[in-house]
C-alpha cells in the first residue's frame, strides 16, 4: 500500500511539474507574440473597428474588445508552441529585446502590409498573363 501511495504521489508531482513548465512556456510565448508587434496591431484594430461605436459607448466597447485579447493570445500561443520549442521561444524573446529586435518589431506590421499589397499586385499581373494563354 505504501508503494502504491508513493507511486501516486510521484505521478502527481510529475504532472504538477509538467503543468508548471507548460504554463511558463505559454507565458513566454505570449510575451514573444506581444513584443513582435502583434499587441500594437491588435490595439490598432480594436481602435479602428471602434470608430463606428458612438462616443458614449466607446469605453464599454474598448473594455469588452480588449477582453477578447486574452483568448486570442492563448490560441496564438498554442499555435506558436506547436512550431517552436521552449528554448527557441526563449531565444526569440532575447532577440526581440535587442535593439535590432525592437527595430524589427516596430517595422514588421508595416512591412507585412506593404508586402501583401505587392503580392496582390503581382497576383493580378500573373493573372493577366494566365488569361493571355487561355
Amino acid at each position: 500500500m505504501k508503494k502504491l501511495l508513493l507511486c501516486i504521489g510521484l505521478f502527481m508531482l510529475t504532472l504538477s511539474t509538467q503543468a508548471q513548465e507548460q504554463s511558463d512556456f505559454k507565458k513566454e510565448t505570449i510575451e514573444f507574440i506581444k513584443i513582435t508587434g502583434a499587441g500594437s496591431a491588435f490595439e490598432t484594430a480594436i481602435a479602428q473597428l471602434g470608430m463606428m461605436v458612438p462616443a458614449e459607448k466607446k469605453e464599454a466597447y474598448t473594455e469588452e474588445a480588449n477582453g477578447t485579447l486574452v483568448g486570442l493570445y492563448d490560441k496564438m500561443a498554442d499555435l506558436y508552441m506547436g512550431e517552436f520549442t521552449q528554448p527557441e521561444i526563449e531565444e526569440l524573446v532575447k532577440f526581440y529585446h535587442t535593439d535590432l529586435g525592437k527595430k524589427l518589431a516596430s517595422k514588421q506590421l508595416n512591412l507585412a502590409q506593404r508586402g501583401m499589397a505587392m503580392g496582390q499586385s503581382w497576383g493580378i499581373e500573373v493573372q493577366g498573363i494566365a488569361a493571355k494563354y487561355n
